[in-house]
């Protein structure tokens, strides 16, 4: 833990008190996103202290030319950079002439923030002395409205606390703005048109290289203690930016107001040779209804969504805090309408890691939005990748592979590769079987076996085809191997063997191959289509089969254990509780030559075969496992606490499974690695959901029924939490002494608890 200063609370994220060093910090935890577009919490009016500012449209992006040193055949052309899009929260104020700025007043007292997560809104206030000695009262309240995806409000409120003062609000918009982490300080936008209208403010702009064009667009009103009321106003256009300026001079107690409507219009839903008309459409709806209608509005649309998504937790406020916040900024990320998009691992939080798809999607975001949502939402992820294969074949062909071989990118938008860091670019391959395990995990859970013959087929085939050309035989070893790989721990490159990477590819023939033969048995007209669209051949099928039949995979005899990648019992094994505290994170402490010589593991590696593939090995071989890797385990990557508090939980280990979820559900709240100010891990977010779900309520799928093992923290009283299961709902809802089971829909299901079949009937709760 890194910082402690977030006020426990069941429904909201709180700040108390205004410090210059937790502003970037802050600006990152009180995010907000409707899944369409989201921005930092980064202040409406002029900041001149430390800030790290951003505002993102989703499936906007720029292809920011590859920065190395040494370029190498295979490297990705550019590394795909989510944009830092036009600024139209800005809200200048001056009180006098005198602009309120937080980092020049005399004095800033009262500073509190507030994220309603139940409501989604996000309001600041205080008590702020400029330097001219006059005093004013605060109150901004935003949010981006779920309902009407293109608009977000913001009601700035200024009360006059010890003078009569003259107030000029100066809303504007700016499309000359850049992003934090640009390779080569490049401006990504090109300013097309600014323009007015009587009240309203646009902007047209374009992407360079991906000319995404937007429309940003604003329009205002001022209300004096509280009445709306009609204010002459003067207006400023340059280059990049337009700005209103609206003076009323007030009385001391007075309390005068800006209410802003703004937001974007993009290309990829309106015609791009006019946004501007889309961007008045939206506005009048807005206006129309108000701040307060829309507000109204967004409060019913998130009480909706928790309906489905909630998980009460009764006896740990933090606990019920982290894991609401987790769910929040998921669901305020992705809101699976759209299948262009996805979940990117900052979400609308941050810059860093660019593009908008890793393998997290598929292993562990899935299952969140498939229980919590529908199957369609899963399934629009899915098709996702799908509709990037042609992509995917593409980048194995840079690379050497052929016969419509598919490696699927470790970071993309459009499909292409555009990971920019060698190690990760051609060795993190392990990436290209979740993208099979998603659609096995996706039909296990639903029974929507049609998917595959219409779409995942042809993932599985290129796939398999990929791990059978990067195998080679091993003459010394008289089996197959995977040679110059990183696993997910990505503290080990360029190794050989890497066991999850092997068991992956091996696990990925074997169910392609089965698959094969149940799609030929029961969609024969598919099956025909597929193979001859995709030239398959016996021949080829029997080299798969040798490959997975012959996979080689690293083991101790001695510790009866698999070995993360070759050599791995060459290295120094010190336990992680042996090091410095001082010397932790060490990604941040050491060198790269140091870490990469070390034992220590950034995230699950060898458990993470373990979490994929349970239902093969025992209960003994897990706790051997686990109590081999875990001891070496620094956690320094937000993927890695989740899997370690699930597999605790199966083994029973309730203590240590409660200390990880803390972890991943507090791991941006109270930043255990020392970095939120880049922005929220919002990916990992799903494996806090699956800590509690799958961990402590032990769900599985188990012969197309669920299954539950439920247990309880010992610092809890209860916790409950619902599942869409083949379009039922079910509710559990755990105590210490019992676990009782509630069904929403039209038919009893049977499920099993604790190895015991029962069976739960609509609208009576089961005990057990």
């Amino acid at each position: 833990m890194n910082q402690d200063y977030i006020k426990p609370d069941n429904w909201s994220i709180i700040e108390e008190g205004f410090d210059k060093d937790r502003v970037e910090s802050s600006e990152s935890l009180f995010s907000i996103g409707n899944g369409k577009m989201g921005q930092r919490a980064n202040f409406e009016e002029q900041y001149t202290g430390a800030t790290f500012q951003g505002s993102y449209i989703a499936g906007v992006y720029y292809p920011d030319k590859t920065k190395v040193g040494w370029w190498k055949n295979g490297y990705p052309e550019y590394f795909a950079k989510v944009l830092n899009a036009p600024n139209w929260i800005g809200i200048n104020v001056l009180v006098n002439g005198e602009a309120l700025d937080l980092n020049t007043c005399k004095k800033v007292e009262d500073f509190r923030r507030e994220l309603n997560m139940q409501e989604g809104w996000y309001k600041r206030s205080f008590i702020a002395t400029l330097p001219n000695d006059i005093s004013i009262k605060v109150i901004t309240t935003r949010f981006l409205s779920l309902e009407l995806d293109e608009v977000g409000a913001i009601d700035y409120q200024v009360g006059l606390l010890n003078a009569d003062a003259e107030i000029i609000f100066q809303p504007y918009l700016d499309s000359g703005i850049s992003n934090t982490d640009a390779n080569w300080e490049e401006h990504f936008w090109e300013t097309l048109e600014v323009k007015s209208e009587k009240d309203q403010g646009f902007i047209v702009s374009k992407t360079l290289k991906t000319e995404f064009h937007a429309c940003t667009f604003m329009q205002s009103e001022i209300y004096v203690n509280h009445k709306k009321t009609a204010i002459d106003f003067s207006e400023e256009i340059q280059e990049n930016k337009i700005s209103f300026s609206y003076k009323i001079s007030a009385e001391k107690g007075a309390t005068l107001s800006i209410q802003k409507f703004a937001g974007y219009v993009t290309d990829m839903n309106h015609d791009r040779k006019d946004l501007i008309q889309p961007a008045k459409a939206v506005l009048a709806r807005a206006v129309k209804m108000g701040f307060e209608g829309l507000l109204q509005q967004q409060k019913d649309a998130w009480a909706k969504i928790w309906e489905m998504a909630d998980i009460s937790i009764t006896g740990d406020v933090k606990a019920q805090q982290g894991i609401r916040f987790n769910i929040f900024q998921l669901n305020q990320t992705y809101s699976g309408k759209d299948e262009r998009l996805n979940i990117g691992p900052k979400g609308f939080t941050g810059e860093k890691y660019g593009g908008s798809t890793y393998w997290d999607t598929e292993a562990y975001c899935i299952p969140f939005y498939m229980a919590t949502k529908d199957q369609q939402v899963a399934r629009n992820l899915l098709s996702y990748r799908y509709n990037q294969l042609d992509k995917a074949i593409e980048n194995a062909e840079k690379l050497g592979f052929s016969n419509g071989a598919a490696l699927y990118p470790m970071v993309t938008m459009n499909g292409e590769e555009s990971h920019n860091e060698w190690e990760i670019t051609f060795e993190e391959i392990h990436r290209n079987g979740a993208m099979v395990f998603a659609i096995y995990n996706y039909v296990r859970y639903t029974g929507d076996f049609d998917y595959i013959p219409e779409k995942g087929l042809e993932v599985m085939i290129a796939v398999a085809r990929f791990w059978q050309q990067r195998a080679n035989f091993s003459n010394d070893k008289n089996k197959f191997v995977i040679l110059g790989v990183t696993g997910p721990n990505e503290y080990e490159n360029n190794v050989n063997n890497n066991w999850y990477t092997n068991y992956l590819a091996k696990w990925c023939i074997d169910y392609c191959l089965e698959t094969l033969k149940k799609v030929k048995d029961g969609h024969a007209e598919d099956f025909d289509r597929i193979f001859g669209l995709t030239n398959l051949s016996e021949a080829e099928l029997m080299k798969w089969q040798e490959v997975a039949d012959n996979m080689y995979f690293p083991y101790s005899e001695n510790l009866e254990v698999f070995l993360q990648q070759d050599g791995f019992l060459d290295k120094e094994l010190v336990p992680v509780e042996k090091l410095d505290k001082k010397q932790r994170p060490i990604n941040q402490k050491w060198s790269w030559d140091r870490i990469l010589r070390s034992c220590y593991i950034k995230q699950a590696d060898v458990l993470q075969g373990f979490y994929f593939f349970e239902d093969q090995f025992d209960e003994k071989e897990l706790a051997r496992h686990f109590d081999f890797y875990e001891p070496l385990t620094v956690h320094e990557s937000s993927l890695s606490p989740c899997v370690h508090s699930i597999q605790a939980a199966k083994l029973g280990r309730m203590k240590q499974a409660y200390e990880f979820y803390v972890r991943t559900s507090r791991l941006d709240l109270d930043d255990y690695n020392n970095e939120v100010k880049e922005g929220c891990h919002i990916t990992s977010m799903a494996g806090t959901w699956m800590s509690i779900v799958e961990g402590f309520g032990g769900m599985r799928v188990v012969n197309d029924q669920l299954s539950f093992n439920p247990r309880i923290p010992d610092e809890w009283d209860g916790y409950s939490f619902k599942v869409n299961f083949r379009n039922q709902i079910l509710k559990v809802d755990v105590k210490k002494d019992n676990t009782s089971f509630s069904l929403e829909g039209n038919e009893a299901i049977k499920i099993s608890v604790k190895g015991k079949e029962i069976e739960v009937h609509p609208d009576t709760a089961l005990i057990v």
